[in-house]
């Protein structure tokens, strides 16, 4: 059922609107604000605190007041904030579903999703606190003992990006709390209620002041500037768009700063002339319109083998045509808006210029009447090789198909991009995985999945789509730097 004016209003209500900073809510130093839309009506949801350069320095501060005290917290204890955490968000999957919904748009069903996938990283790592190994060995030639230990990085500044308001969040603050980092956690101004949500969350799960501070603004470079030239700053965690990565990697070379950055992506789903087409078509629907499009690893490009296109194609064209757009409290909805104007704006000046080279709009191809900034589901055929859609993440629910000929055809395709971070392959053909997985150059492949995104799994990419992991084990070793002590052998032989 739809979820009614009085719910939201009294969701609405809990979200706390000013700036943590040292473990209390205040307003921004200059008195600013900043108003978070409803993508679906364009209506104003809430107005926020927008943080100044001296709040973001204000943060910094009460983050590194408590680095050294958090750095020798026992591991145990970090660990049991997050698991109680993972509860938090778990009892309130309502709450968080909801304001997913309404500050980004994507449907209940994928917001409640977004929920499950989320608390993981806080279970996960809550796990991981207390696994996080050293080593200990006699050197080869027997005279010393070699002890390896991880320590935290230190404060550490985390950038989420919009589209995934609570996962993104939990993803760089579970592994920092475990690691033993204190952070100042700057989220989208798109979508940032969820996290001053789960920050209020987490304060309540026992996470001491200062530990984790939100800076909320309508200016990210007021924010993260004066932050990366501050010596007390050590790590800058950021997800988003590669151009900004570009520039936030610059800025972290002035001070050296250990930087994680998970970048743009432009997703190749390679359809095999032996794949099982319903599984594909299955398979398609998950990897492009998770998020309406709008996921840095959504499928961007259908390349298909020429023996199967025309089958494969009928069937993806019929499956996104049933989709239903909407806003995302409502019943019916399958499809969400796209998170702003400008953002639906793009998508169509995309399709417009692939169409004007000779493609052909399947299904869709125009934005939807009415409020809000829907855009038709939308498939593309006969889609020019140069075309400037198969070049850019599209973000959007529009999904162009190609063809090819051979294995060596499909590989050349994947390749032809500056991006390298998810893929997606589908083939009876195990062996033709192992192949085509060593030929590649993706940080993630999908094998007969079209979701694979997983806590316990290091998500990045490669090429311009990024540097670092975040994720499974490796996620943790992200937040922490390697110490090694020799120490003489009192045993060895004189």
């Amino acid at each position: 059922m739809s979820i009614t004016a009085q719910r939201e209003a009294e969701l609405l209500a809990k979200v706390p609107t000013g700036l943590l900073i040292n473990g209390e809510w205040r307003d921004a130093s200059d008195g600013g604000t900043f108003d978070v839309l409803d993508p679906a009506t364009g209506e104003k949801l809430l107005t926020l605190a927008s943080a100044t350069s001296e709040d973001a320095m204000a943060a910094l501060d009460a983050a590194d007041a408590v680095q050294a005290e958090w750095a020798l917290t026992a591991p145990r204890e970090r660990a049991e904030i997050l698991r109680r955490a993972f509860d938090l968000v778990t009892e309130r999957k309502d709450d968080f579903a909801l304001l997913m919904s309404l500050e980004m748009g994507k449907p209940l069903a994928e917001a409640y999703g977004e929920v499950t996938y989320g608390a993981e990283f806080l279970r996960w790592f809550s796990e991981e606190t207390v696994r996080h190994y050293g080593r200990y060995i006699t050197t080869p030639e027997g005279k010393n003992k070699v002890l390896v230990q991880h320590k935290p990085v230190g404060p550490c500044l985390l950038i989420t990006p919009w589209n995934f308001p609570l996962a993104m969040a939990t993803r760089k603050v579970g592994p920092a709390v475990a690691a033993g980092c204190t952070m100042v956690l700057k989220p989208a101004k798109l979508t940032p209620l969820t996290s001053q949500l789960f920050a209020a969350t987490m304060m309540e799960a026992g996470l001491p002041a200062g530990v984790l501070n939100v800076v909320s603004g309508a200016s990210a470079s007021k924010i993260s500037g004066p932050l990366m030239q501050d010596d007390r700053l050590r790590k800058v965690s950021f997800t988003g768009s590669t151009p900004v990565g570009k520039q936030l990697m610059k800025d972290a070379a002035d001070k050296v700063l250990r930087t994680s950055m998970e970048l743009g992506g432009n997703a190749p789903f390679i359809v095999f002339e032996d794949a099982d087409l319903d599984a594909a078509v299955e398979g398609a629907m998950a990897a492009k319109m998770r998020n309406m499009g709008e996921a840095c690893t959504a499928a961007n490009r259908f390349l298909v083998h020429q023996d199967v296109a025309e089958e494969f194609t009928a069937k993806f064209a019929a499956a996104m045509k049933a989709l239903k757009p909407g806003r995302g409290t409502e019943a019916d909805s399958t499809v969400g808006p796209l998170v702003e104007e400008k953002a639906r704006d793009e998508v169509h000046a995309l399709v417009e210029a692939a169409v004007a080279s000779g493609a052909t709009a399947l299904v869709g191809g125009a934005p939807v009447e009415g409020p809000g900034y829907f855009y038709q589901p939308t498939v593309l055929v006969n889609v020019a090789n140069d075309a400037q859609i198969l070049g850019q993440e599209i973000f959007g629910p529009v999904a162009p198909v190609t063809t090819f000929t051979s294995e060596e055809h499909a590989i050349k395709l994947a390749n032809a991009s500056e991006y390298g971070l998810a893929s997606y392959i589908y083939s009876k053909d195990f062996s033709r995985l192992f192949r085509v997985a060593e030929q590649i150059e993706f940080g993630l492949v999908g094998f007969n999945a079209g979701v694979i995104s997983n806590a316990a799994a290091p998500f990045g990419g490669v090429k311009q789509s990024g540097l670092g992991r975040e994720g499974g084990a490796e996620g943790l070793a992200e937040y922490t730097t390697v110490q090694y002590i020799g120490i003489a052998d009192p045993y060895a032989a004189k």
